[in-house]
């Protein structure tokens, strides 16, 4: 529903001074009400202030902080659940991976469903140690002043390990050595088929 329109003081005079001359039909006449006081004139705006830090002429420029939303590898992986000699000999790069895939040039799209038949195709074979390759992302120097890597597969690949249908299959998710491709790689250690 429409909001009621008032009559401005000026359109009140004038409907006043044109029902003075208009004889009434019904016997009560209809009132109209008194005229309001203005509205008080608005403050004056003021202007914002700046939500730049202050500077000094001369001064040499300050880097942005840098604010990284995805998460980092350490909150990515979960917490170790194989066992510890095995687990540290597997970081060291001392256990050979059984299989690896890489999925370094994919998109999103076409990683995730690869990357489900090949854990699950390991796990049933009886593997234990397979190598997933991400790739690192690309250096983009765009994002702003300070160059930050893109790798939307490293990012997203923790997650899928544990999600399922992969999640039951995987024991321990872990950044590969540096034989076996460092950060642009994991290792998946896989669970027994029970």
């Amino acid at each position: 529903m429409a909001r009621r329109r008032h009559l401005t003081p000026e359109e009140a005079d004038l409907w006043r001074s044109v029902a003075s001359t208009a004889r009434p039909m019904h016997a009560a006449p209809r009132l109209l009400p008194e005229p309001a006081e203005p509205p008080p004139a608005p403050e004056p705006l003021q202007h914002a202030r700046p939500c730049l830090s202050p500077f000094a002429l001369g001064e040499k420029t300050r880097l942005p902080e840098r604010r990284d939303l995805a998460p980092t590898l350490p909150q990515l992986l979960a917490p170790l659940q194989m066992d510890a000699r095995t687990h540290g000999r597997m970081t060291r790069g001392k256990l050979a991976p059984e299989a690896r895939i890489d999925l370094h040039g994919l998109t999103l799209s076409e990683a995730h469903p690869e990357l489900i038949r090949f854990i699950l195709n390991a796990q049933s074979q009886g593997m234990r140690l397979v190598l997933v390759i991400t790739g690192k992302g690309k250096q983009r120097e765009d994002l702003g002043p300070i160059p930050q890597r893109t790798g939307a597969l490293r990012h997203q690949v923790p997650h899928w390990l544990r999600l399922p249908p992969l999640g039951p299959a995987v024991l321990q998710v872990s950044e590969a050595h540096l034989k076996h491709g460092g950060s642009g790689a994991y290792y998946v250690y896989l669970r027994r088929r029970g």
